[in-house]
């Protein structure tokens, strides 16, 4: 279960960095997770302090249509590291897996999620005119919330997401080769 949470935490820090790294931070503070250290320093209010602060930086930046480019592009270093922050803090002693192998699932879910939102972020731009920025960051924020709970709250969950999310990726790109093909 703690793999679980560990990678499930690391597919919304592609989304927006600093929500799973305060649903951990806060889980650990009210023992919802057990931290190994150095990661149960999250859990100590300065700390939760300066990552609410930059998760309201980074929620304010993310609404504005110009501003939102910039941040994907600070974020394309913080999102990923956050995933593997995430993966092998949550992971903690719980399982057999190398911490680096942890980080580095962590990175790669965060940063291919990273990718697809830097890649559909300005075509949202181009197409609405800006106006739908701020629609589809609240909309990656909910998401970065809801998949942040429930990998800590029920794991097992992330398993179910994982494979609906792989499932219609799947049939995303087989209509799109199947229309090359065709074409």
């Amino acid at each position: 279960m703690e793999l679980l949470t560990a990678l499930g935490l690391s597919i919304p820090a592609g989304l927006n960095a600093y929500v799973p790294l305060l649903a951990v931070a806060l889980a650990q503070r009210f023992e919802l997770l057990e931290l190994a250290a150095p990661f149960d320093v999250m859990g100590e209010w300065w700390l939760i302090a300066v990552i609410a602060v930059l998760l309201a930086i980074e929620f304010v930046a993310d609404k504005v249509p110009a501003v939102d480019h910039v941040n994907d592009i600070i974020q394309t270093f913080v999102r990923p590291a956050a995933g593997g922050i995430v993966a092998v803090a949550a992971a903690g002693s719980a399982t057999e897996v190398s911490p680096w192998l942890l980080v580095l699932a962590g990175v790669l879910l965060a940063g291919g999620v990273h990718a697809a939102k830097a890649t559909a972020r300005p075509v949202v731009n181009a197409t609405t005119a800006g106006a739908g920025a701020p629609v589809a960051s609240v909309v990656e924020d909910a998401g970065a919330v809801v998949l942040s709970a429930v990998a800590i709250l029920a794991p097992i969950l992330v398993a179910a997401v994982v494979i609906v999310v792989g499932y219609g990726l799947w049939r995303l790109w087989s209509r799109r080769a199947g229309d090359r093909y065709a074409a």
